[in-house]
C-alpha cells in the first residue's frame, strides 16, 4: 500500500475539496506506527504521525465530524490544531478494505463549521470514500477502462452537484446527472457542445469561460459564484470550480468544473445585507443607543448614538455587559442586574427598565431601555438587542410643564381669571371657583350649561351670549368665542360684566371641547360709560381749548413781535439819533457861521456831517445785510485768493500781539458772492477775534473745499452739495452757550457801552444766509471761539481783479456825453443831476419810468441810464433798463438804490453794461462809476 501517489486518487481529493467547499481533503492509508497520505490536496505533505483524528475516526464506524476542534477538549492541544495546518473543522470516513479498516477520506476546513454537514453531504462523503475503497482493491487490476469506470460511478452518484468535464478547448466531454438536474440539459444535449451555453450572454461577451479555465491552468485552481443559466432561461447562483486534468504523463487533458446550487443562499444573504443596512441607516438616524449584545460572547456592539446622546465614544469603553452596567447609577445597578438576567434566564422575549445612566461628563440620564431576547432551538438566550431611549428632554418637558401650569394657576388667581371647559358631547360644564364667583355661585357647587350659566346671565344679554357659544360650536366656523355679558350673581344678586374668551376643539368635524376664560370687567364698563358721557361734550370742550390755545398764541406771537421791533427799533434809534445830532449839529454851525460871514474851520464840521453820514450808510448796510436785503453785486470769488490779499490789512488790523495763520490748500473751487461783502465779513469776524484776545493769542484763519450730504448737511441748515468752508478761531476767551446761542441776533453784543454796535455778527450771518450759505458758530469758555462760512461752489470760474486807481479813470466828459437820470425821489434827482452837471455832462431828468421811456421814444442822443431800481408806477427800474436797451441796444444803465429784492435784480451777476451802486454813495464816487462806464462804452 505504501506506493507513490497516484493521479486517480488526487482527482478524488480535488473533487472532494470542490464538492465540500474546504481548502484541504486527503486519502489517508495507516499501519501501526504511522499515517501517509495516497493523495492529499492543501496538505503539503505525505507522511505524518499518527494523530488524535486519525485514531478516532478509524474507531467511529459512520465516521467521525468536529465543528470546531479549538473547542473541542479531545482535539484543541493537537498541533494540527494549534499549528499548521490550523484545523478547525473535520470530518472523515473509514476506508475498509475486506472488512478490515486500512485509512480515512477526510475533509478538513481552517474556519469552524458550527452546523457541520447536512445528510446530503455525508452521504456524498460515504461514496467518495466508498469509491476510494474500490481504487484500493481494484488497483492491481486497474486499468483505464477501470478507471474510466470509477471516475464515472463517482461523477453520477453527485445528484446534488453539476460536475462537468470539458476538454482543453471547452468542449463538454462529460455532463453528470447533477449538472441535468440542475441546469436543465440532459447529457445528449451538451456532449461536443461548448460549455459557455450555461453561462449568461453577458459572461460569455466578457470571456468569462475562456478566463477561469486560464485562471485555473495558472493557479492550479479557479474558484468563484456568478449567476448562470439553466435551459428554460431561468437563472441559479452557483459556486463553480474549476481544475485542470491531466493524464499520467502530466499532459493537460481538460478541465472539470463543480458546481453547487447557490440560489437560496445567496438571495438569503442578499436579504439579510439589505436587512443589516436598513438596521445600520436606522441605528444611524435614531437618537436612541442601540446595543446588541452577543450572550456567548459577552460582546456588545453600540451605534453611533451612545457617543452622541451620552458622550462615550467608541475607543473610551470595553464592549461587554459589564462595562454597560458599570455605568449605570449604583441605586439602580442591582435592580437592572436582576431584572436583565430574569429575562435572559426566563423563556420570555421582552424586557423593559427604567434607570439613571451615567454621561462621559459624569452626570447621569434618565433612560428607559427595552429589549429583545433571541433564543436558540433549544430556548437558550443566545443574543439580545435593545435601545435606550434618553428620558432627560421629556423628564425636563414634564418638569416645565409643571411649573408652567402652576404659573398658569399662579397668574389666573393673581389675574382674577376663572377658566370653564364645556365638553359637547357629554354636556359637562367644568367651572373653576373663580368662575363660579362671577356668577354668584358658592366654591365647589355644582354648574351645568342651562342651570348655572343661562339663567345667571341678565335677560338683555342671554339670548346673544348662548348664541355666541352655538356660533363657536360651528364646524364651518372659526371655532373662536369671544363675547361680553352680565351676569345676576344666583346667590348675591349681583350685577356683573364678564367678558369670556375660548376656543372649541373639534374631532371628526364635530365639537367636543370649549375651553377658555373669563373675567370682571365691570369697572372697565363703567369707566367706559363714563368716557361716552365725557366723549358726548369732548368736540365742545376742545373747540373752546382750542380757541383759547390760539388766542394765547396769537398773544405770545404778538408780545415776541412787538419785543422784536421793541429792541430792533431801540437800537436803531439809538444809533440813529447819534448820527443825525452829528449831521444836524454840524449842518447848523454851518449855517449861523455863514450867515455871520465866519469863514473860518468850516471844513472841520463839514468832514463831522460826512463822517456821520457814512456811519450812518455803514449801519444801514449792517441792518440789510442781517435782513438779508442788502444789495449785492455777486461774482466768481476765489477764496483763497481774497484772504491772501487781506492778509497785510489783517495783520495789521488785529495788532503785533497776535499771530495769525492762514491754512488752505493749492487751490479752491470759486464761490458766487459779492466779494467786497465777503471782505468786509472776513475782517469783522477777524475784529472779533482781536477782541476776544486782549493780551494776544492765535487767529487761524482756514479755508477747505467740503461737500455736505444727508445728516451733515441738515445739521448747518444747508441742501447737500459742494461748499467752500472759510473758517476763523481764535485762542480767546470763548463764550458761554447761553452767549453764543444769541451772537448772531441784531444789536446783542458783549462789549461795553460805545464800543460795538452788535450788527458785526448779524451781518456775517445775513450775507451768509442771502449768498446760499450758512454761519455756524462754537464757542468753548476759556479755549477761544470758531466761525465758520459755508459758500456754496460755483460751477464758472473766478474773474481775476483788475485794479484801477480813481486817478486812471477820466472823471470829465469827453465828447457831451448826455445822461439819462430817473429817480421818484426828488432830492435825490436834485443831487445826481446837479452832480453830473458840474463834471459837464448833459442831464435829462425822469420822476418815473414812463417819463423815462418817452425820452427814450425820442431821437434824443443818450449815453448813460442813471435809474432808481425802486420806481413808481407799476414799472421798476430793471424793467426800464431791459425796455431802454430794447430800444438802445447796447446802451449802459447804472442802478443805484439803497433796498434791493433779489426778485428784481436776481443772484446771478449783472450782463455786460449794467452796474449797481449802493446808497448812499459820495459824489466823487458817483461820477468816478459813470466816467468809467462810459470810458469802457466809448473805449
Amino acid at each position: 500500500m505504501d506506493t507513490a501517489p497516484e493521479p486517480a486518487f488526487d482527482e478524488l481529493a480535488r473533487l472532494a475539496t470542490q464538492l465540500f467547499d474546504v481548502p484541504l481533503a486527503a486519502i489517508q492509508l495507516v499501519d501501526a506506527g504511522r499515517q501517509w497520505s495516497m493523495a492529499e490536496i492543501g496538505l503539503g505533505r505525505r507522511e505524518t504521525p499518527r494523530d488524535a483524528f486519525c485514531d478516532r475516526a478509524l474507531l467511529a464506524p459512520d465516521g467521525l465530524e468536529v465543528a470546531d476542534a479549538a473547542r473541542d477538549p479531545r482535539f484543541a492541544g493537537s498541533p494540527l490544531v494549534t499549528g499548521r495546518p490550523g484545523i478547525r473543522f473535520f470530518a472523515g470516513q473509514r476506508l475498509l478494505v475486506d472488512g478490515q479498516p486500512i485509512g480515512l477520506f477526510c475533509i478538513i476546513d481552517t474556519a469552524p463549521r458550527p452546523m457541520g454537514l447536512d445528510a446530503k453531504q455525508r452521504a456524498f462523503l460515504r461514496s467518495l470514500a466508498s469509491q476510494a475503497c474500490d481504487r484500493i482493491a481494484l488497483r492491481g487490476a486497474a486499468g483505464k477502462n477501470t478507471a474510466e469506470a470509477l471516475r464515472r460511478q463517482a461523477l453520477e452518484s453527485a445528484v446534488d452537484y453539476a460536475i462537468i468535464t470539458t476538454s482543453p478547448e471547452g468542449a463538454v466531454t462529460s455532463w453528470n446527472a447533477g449538472a441535468a438536474r440542475l441546469l436543465g440539459w440532459g447529457e445528449a444535449e451538451m456532449l461536443g457542445r461548448d460549455v459557455g451555453r450555461v453561462f449568461t450572454a453577458r459572461d460569455r461577451e466578457a470571456g468569462h469561460p475562456q478566463a477561469e479555465r486560464q485562471r485555473a491552468l495558472l493557479k492550479g485552481q479557479d474558484t468563484g459564484n456568478r449567476w448562470y443559466m439553466r435551459k428554460n432561461g431561468s437563472r441559479l447562483w452557483g459556486r463553480g470550480e474549476v481544475a485542470p486534468l491531466r493524464d499520467a504523463a502530466g499532459h493537460l487533458t481538460g478541465f472539470l468544473k463543480v458546481m453547487r446550487d447557490r440560489t437560496e443562499e445567496h438571495l438569503a444573504q442578499r436579504a439579510l445585507e439589505a436587512a443589516n443596512e436598513r438596521y445600520r441607516l436606522a441605528a444611524r438616524a435614531t437618537n436612541d443607543a442601540i446595543w446588541d449584545w452577543d450572550l456567548e460572547t459577552r460582546s456588545v456592539l453600540w451605534n453611533e448614538a451612545l457617543e452622541a446622546a451620552y458622550g462615550h465614544a467608541p475607543a473610551s469603553h470595553a464592549h461587554d455587559g459589564d462595562w454597560w452596567l458599570s455605568q449605570i447609577h449604583p441605586q439602580d445597578r442591582a435592580r437592572i442586574h436582576h431584572s436583565i438576567q430574569a429575562a435572559i434566564g426566563g423563556e420570555g422575549s421582552q424586557w423593559t427598565e427604567e434607570y439613571r445612566f451615567r454621561r462621559a461628563d459624569g452626570s447621569y440620564a434618565d433612560v428607559l431601555d427595552r429589549g429583545f431576547v433571541i433564543r436558540d432551538d433549544a430556548g437558550r438566550a443566545t443574543r439580545m438587542i435593545g435601545a435606550m431611549l434618553d428620558l432627560s428632554r421629556r423628564r425636563q418637558a414634564e418638569q416645565a410643564l409643571r411649573e408652567s401650569q402652576e404659573r398658569l394657576r399662579l397668574a389666573t388667581a393673581a389675574a382674577g381669571l376663572g377658566t370653564f371647559d364645556y365638553h359637547i358631547p357629554s354636556n359637562t360644564l367644568l367651572w373653576d371657583d373663580r368662575c363660579r364667583a362671577l356668577f354668584g355661585i358658592k366654591p365647589g357647587a355644582p354648574v351645568s350649561y342651562a342651570g348655572s350659566f343661562l339663567v345667571s346671565l341678565h335677560p338683555e344679554d342671554r339670548d346673544a351670549a348662548d348664541a355666541a357659544v352655538r356660533r363657536a360650536l360651528d364646524p364651518s366656523g372659526s371655532g373662536a368665542y369671544v363675547t361680553e355679558y352680565r351676569t345676576i350673581g344666583l346667590s348675591d344678586g349681583v350685577e356683573r360684566w364678564v367678558s369670556a374668551a375660548g376656543q372649541c376643539f373639534f374631532e371628526n368635524g364635530q365639537p367636543v371641547r370649549l375651553i377658555g376664560m373669563a373675567h370682571d370687567v365691570s369697572a372697565r364698563r363703567h369707566a367706559e360709560q363714563q368716557l361716552r358721557e365725557l366723549n358726548e361734550t369732548l368736540e365742545q370742550r376742545i373747540e373752546e381749548r382750542t380757541r383759547s390755545l390760539r388766542e394765547a398764541e396769537e398773544a405770545l406771537r404778538q408780545s415776541q413781535k412787538m419785543e422784536a421791533i421793541g429792541q430792533l427799533t431801540g437800537g436803531i434809534a439809538h444809533d440813529f439819533n447819534n448820527l443825525l445830532t452829528g449831521i444836524s449839529g454840524s449842518l447848523e454851525i454851518l449855517s449861523l457861521r455863514m450867515a455871520t460871514g465866519r469863514q473860518e474851520g468850516l471844513e472841520r464840521y463839514i468832514i463831522t456831517a460826512q463822517d456821520a453820514t457814512a456811519r450812518a450808510a455803514a449801519l444801514t448796510h449792517r441792518l440789510l445785510a442781517f435782513a438779508r436785503r442788502q444789495t449785492l453785486d455777486p461774482s466768481p470769488v476765489e477764496v483763497n485768493a481774497l484772504v491772501a490779499g487781506m492778509a497785510d490789512m489783517i495783520c495789521r488790523s488785529v495788532g503785533p500781539d497776535i499771530r495769525v495763520d492762514v491754512i488752505g490748500p493749492p487751490s479752491l473751487p470759486p464761490v458766487l458772492c459779492d466779494p467786497h461783502q465777503l471782505e468786509n465779513a472776513l475782517l469783522n469776524l477777524c475784529i472779533n477775534a482781536r477782541d476776544a484776545m486782549p493780551e494776544g493769542g492765535t487767529l487761524r484763519i482756514t479755508t477747505a473745499a467740503v461737500r455736505l450730504e444727508g445728516e451733515a448737511a441738515a445739521a448747518l441748515g444747508l441742501a447737500p452739495g459742494a461748499y467752500v468752508r472759510l473758517s476763523a478761531a481764535d485762542t480767546g476767551s470763548g463764550m458761554a452757550p447761553d452767549v453764543a446761542a444769541r451772537a448772531f441776533d441784531p444789536f446783542f453784543t458783549t462789549k461795553p457801552m460805545g464800543q460795538g454796535t452788535g450788527l458785526g455778527l448779524s451781518m456775517v450771518y445775513g450775507f451768509a444766509r442771502q449768498s446760499g450759505g450758512q454761519a455756524h458758530i462754537a464757542s468753548i469758555p476759556g479755549l477761544g471761539t470758531t466761525v465758520q462760512l459755508h459758500l456754496p461752489v460755483h460751477a464758472g470760474t473766478a474773474e481775476a481783479e483788475t485794479a484801477t486807481s480813481a486817478s486812471d479813470m477820466p472823471v470829465t466828459p469827453v465828447g457831451g456825453e448826455v445822461v439819462l437820470v430817473v429817480d421818484d425821489e426828488a432830492t435825490i434827482r436834485l443831487l445826481v443831476t446837479e452832480a453830473l452837471a458840474q463834471c459837464g455832462y448833459n442831464v435829462l431828468e425822469a420822476e418815473d419810468a414812463a417819463s423815462g421811456l418817452a425820452l427814450l421814444d425820442t431821437a434824443q442822443r443818450l449815453d448813460l441810464l442813471v435809474t432808481d431800481i425802486g420806481l413808481p408806477g407799476g414799472t421798476n427800474g430793471r424793467q426800464l433798463a431791459d425796455m431802454a436797451r430794447l430800444r438802445r441796444p447796447g446802451l449802459p444803465v447804472l442802478f443805484i438804490t439803497g433796498y434791493a429784492e433779489n426778485a428784481v435784480i436776481g443772484q446771478a451777476p449783472l450782463e455786460p453794461g449794467l452796474q449797481l451802486m449802493t446808497k448812499p454813495f459820495s459824489i466823487a464816487a458817483l461820477a468816478e462809476r459813470v466816467a468809467a462806464m462810459l470810458s469802457k462804452d466809448g473805449g
